[in-house]
């Protein structure tokens, strides 16, 4: 009897088990219902409706797991996706000079919220007024963007390991520049500064462009370098510190925002601020000070044993931000006024 028993048994429980089955699918969508995944965990889809000056990278695959560890991030620049996009980036260059529009004939799915993105300072940012009321967030190297992206942060722990300043360089300081105003801050302070110590200026301001893999090797080679922004606007921070003088290991001038700006974001006691000194007289006789005293001189350098720098190149990157940052997002939020955040 035990046998068939036992056959039974079996077989009670393999005609109930589509039951149980179905009972526990539907308690999981009951459940899924109630308490929907965070924004954090679900997929976003972000669309890229034009790339930033023209120039395209690849989005197949899982980008932003792939190459950052940002997991439920999806980048496309294929506008066929437009209307299931959570998200649509545009740069504002492509959008200020007509090489593209915003798609303004089409529905905008009630859900969708749009960026402004541009690593700009105001003085370049021309054409904002127009574009009033139609962004849900800006994106921006400006610490009260929705989606801030630094050309560079610091961080905890050391960096270079083992690095070494050394005073024995065959080039005082030097100066990339591409193009430059003649009533720009940044040129007065050069020809004033160039009469007192020797300045080896490159760029396409000089005829004397520099390749990208002759770039920090150039730099490197000198004491100083003169990280001067070409717009002294609120956070403006570009790679003229990040890249330029700190990935060349040299000491920056910083001239752009004030000194309290750069000292909470770069490293400590790294760079020398232009606005720390009366004249460029005294400015000039300090640098002198600073390359003739090795100890003072290495003092600018003592921040690698404490911090370490990151850099952001990478447009993929930078929009990849916009998961991590997307949880906290203000919703339902409109620029009335594009024009006037920009350029306060």
């Amino acid at each position: 009897m035990k046998p068939l028993f036992l056959l039974a048994v079996i077989l009670l429980l393999l005609s109930s088990l589509p039951l149980l089955l179905y009972h526990n699918l539907v308690i999981q969508m009951l459940y899924v219902q109630q308490y929907p995944a965070p924004a954090s965990q679900r997929n976003l889809s972000i669309l890229l409706w034009h790339w930033p000056f023209g120039q395209s990278y690849s989005l197949s695959g899982n980008k932003c797991l792939e190459m950052y560890g940002i997991g439920h991030c999806f980048l496309t620049d294929d506008r066929s996706a437009y209307p299931t996009a959570d998200i649509v980036v545009f740069h504002h260059q492509e959008l200020s000079n007509a090489a593209s529009a915003l798609p303004m004939h089409l529905p905008r799915p009630t859900a969708q919220g749009w960026v402004w993105l541009s690593m700009e300072p105001p003085v370049n940012n021309a054409n904002v007024k127009r574009l009033n009321g139609v962004f849900n967030w800006t994106m921006s190297y400006r610490r009260d963007a929705d989606v801030t992206v630094p050309y560079g942060e610091t961080l905890p722990g050391a960096g270079m390991q083992g690095f070494q300043s050394a005073l024995k360089h065959s080039c005082f300081a030097s100066w990339v520049v591409s193009k430059s105003k003649p009533n720009q801050t940044r040129v007065d302070v050069y020809q004033s500064l160039q009469k007192y110590i020797p300045i080896q200026v490159y760029g396409k301001w000089k005829k004397k462009p520099l390749p990208d893999d002759r770039l920090l090797p150039t730099i490197s080679k000198c004491l100083f370098y003169l990280s001067f922004e070409n717009s002294e606007a609120k956070d403006y921070i570009s790679e003229k510190l990040w890249r330029n003088a700190f990935q060349a290991g040299t000491i920056p001038v910083v001239l752009g925002p004030s000194r309290p700006t750069y000292e909470e974001v770069a490293p400590p006691h790294s760079f020398i601020h232009v606005a720390d000194f009366k004249s460029v007289v005294e400015l000039a006789a300090y640098l002198n000070h600073v390359a003739a005293d090795k100890q003072a001189y290495e003092e600018y350098f003592k921040w690698h044993k404490t911090h370490r720098i990151k850099t952001y190149t990478d447009w993929r990157e930078r929009l990849c931000q916009i998961c991590l940052k997307y949880p906290s997002l203000p919703t339902r939020k409109v620029y009335q006024d594009l024009d006037g955040w920009v350029n306060r």
